[in-house]
C-alpha cells in the first residue's frame, strides 16, 4: 500500500511539473487533485477499520 501511494505521488509530481512547464497549470492542479482523491479512496477503508477496531477495544 505504501509503495502504491508513493508511486502515485511520484507520477503526479512528474506530470504536474511537465504540465506546469508547458503552461497548463490548470491541468496540473487537476492532476494533483485527482491523485489525492485516488489515494484517499484507497486509505479511507483502512481508517474506517482502524476506528472500528478502536471502538470495539474500548467497548470491552
Amino acid at each position: 500500500m505504501i509503495f502504491k501511494i508513493a508511486a502515485v505521488g511520484i507520477l503526479v509530481t512528474v506530470l504536474g511539473q511537465v504540465l506546469k512547464h508547458s503552461g497548463r497549470e490548470e491541468q496540473a492542479f487537476l492532476t494533483s487533485l485527482a491523485g489525492l482523491i485516488m489515494v484517499l479512496f484507497w486509505i479511507v477503508p483502512y481508517i474506517y477499520e482502524l476506528f472500528e477496531t478502536i471502538q470495539a477495544l474500548f467497548i470491552l
